[in-house]
């Protein structure tokens, strides 16, 4: 649980710095922060489809995977139709640090560990990534139609975050 909240608090930080620097990601930069924030759950999605050893954990990951899959096409389609290269940042960087962090730590764990760490990094990943969408992506977007997005999948998120804290509950929260 602690490269869990190194992870999040890596993408708070980074967050946090952006608007200390003066400056709030632009749309090249948000490009960037949602294909990989994105991709993280994908990577991990697709660990917890193997890994996993309750089924519900585990249809839970396949679910991330599709969905997942799903928002990054429409977003590479809208940066592409946008002519706008996704653009490397502090806060997808810590992302990318974060993601590849989380995975190592699960593919150590197993069993019923493997779940409990799986969800309840769902579940903090999550409110981490729709405090972004909220505080600073759909605020920081110049581009009316990547703000649209942005909105558009932002209840997709809500319903990945309470399903995770649904399956956070019945498999008993770690302590």
């Amino acid at each position: 649980m602690t490269s869990l909240r190194i992870a999040t608090g890596l993408l708070a930080m980074a967050l946090a710095a952006a608007h200390a620097q003066g400056g709030a990601p632009n749309d090249a930069q948000i490009a960037a922060i949602v294909v990989t924030a994105n991709q993280v759950d994908i990577d991990a999605g697709k660990l917890a489809e193997s890994k996993a050893s309750n089924a519900a954990v585990k249809a839970f990951g396949k679910q991330m995977v599709t969905d997942h899959s799903g928002v990054n096409k429409q977003a590479v389609a809208l940066v592409t139709k946008l002519k706008v290269t996704p653009e490397d940042n502090a806060t997808s960087k810590a992302l990318k640090a974060g993601g590849a962090e989380n995975v190592k730590n699960l593919q150590k764990l197993s069993g019923s560990a493997f779940d409990r760490a799986y969800v309840d990094h769902e579940v903090e990943y999550h409110q981490q990534v729709l405090d972004a969408v909220d505080k600073t992506l759909i605020p920081s977007a110049q581009n009316a139609e990547l703000k649209s997005l942005l909105v558009a999948v932002r209840p997709a998120f809500v319903a990945h975050l309470e399903h995770a804290k649904n399956l956070q509950a019945s498999l008993g929260k770690k302590s």
